[in-house]
């Protein structure tokens, strides 16, 4: 005999069902925590949508955040998408990280910086795999202070590169980099045969920036709302 009723099991499912995210809120969630932009293909592959139907909705996003004037937009770059402040936004970005963010660099973040400056253009899987570590949250502080710049990308893997910047050396208060100490033969030759032997533990990552007290902050996404 049937009983009245749904099966309970068959209402969950389709609670669930109906509260999924949307396609579009799919793809900010996906775009706000990516660290180099995201190629379409792999967007599609995730989501399970066709390729052209994410295409269109990437684009409808980037041209929504011009028309509303945001203070960050949606960039095709490098064959992919990311989050990136606008460009008229960059002299108050700067103003608050120079002047709103007084706190020391940490241990941490000073050996990250020192990888960049002697192994530049050097991308972040290199950096982390030099230091042991996940580089990717003080890479993110290091480039929001103004210390290093993306610096094109690698032809084998088309990871982006990251180098120091002018304010870098002013900070340093070096005229160029040959000024720079002699310390480039402690630092590992053979980056890529680390990489393969000796990965970043996952999950770890380092502190980039540390208060009065000594406590590490992470470092927001420069390129994120």
């Amino acid at each position: 005999m049937d009983m009245m009723g749904n099966d309970p099991v068959d209402e969950a499912d389709g609670a669930a069902v109906q509260h999924s995210p949307g396609l579009r809120a799919s793809l900010e969630a996906i775009l706000l925590v990516v660290d180099e932009p995201v190629a379409e293909v792999m967007l599609a592959q995730v989501l399970e949508r066709p390729r052209e139907e994410i295409a269109r909705e990437l684009a409808s996003l980037a041209a929504s955040y011009r028309a509303e004037e945001r203070g960050f937009e949606l960039r095709e770059v490098a064959g992919g998408w990311r989050f990136y402040t606008r460009e008229e936004c960059a002299p108050v970005v700067e103003r608050f990280v120079r002047d709103g963010q007084e706190v020391r660099l940490t241990q941490a973040a000073l050996e990250t910086l020192a990888v960049v400056a002697y192994r530049q253009p050097v991308s972040r899987a290199r950096v982390s795999a030099v230091r042991g570590v996940n580089c990717d949250g003080v890479m993110r502080t290091l480039t929001l202070r103004g210390l290093v710049e993306e610096a094109g990308t690698e032809h084998e893997t088309g990871a982006i590169l990251f180098r120091t910047t002018s304010y870098f050396l002013e900070r340093l208060g070096l005229a160029s980099l040959a000024d720079l100490p002699e310390l480039a033969p402690f630092l590992p030759d053979d980056v890529e045969d680390m990489q393969a032997g000796s990965e970043p533990e996952p999950g770890r990552a380092d502190g980039d920036i540390a208060g009065p007290g000594g406590s590490a902050d992470a470092g927001g996404e420069p390129a994120g709302p």
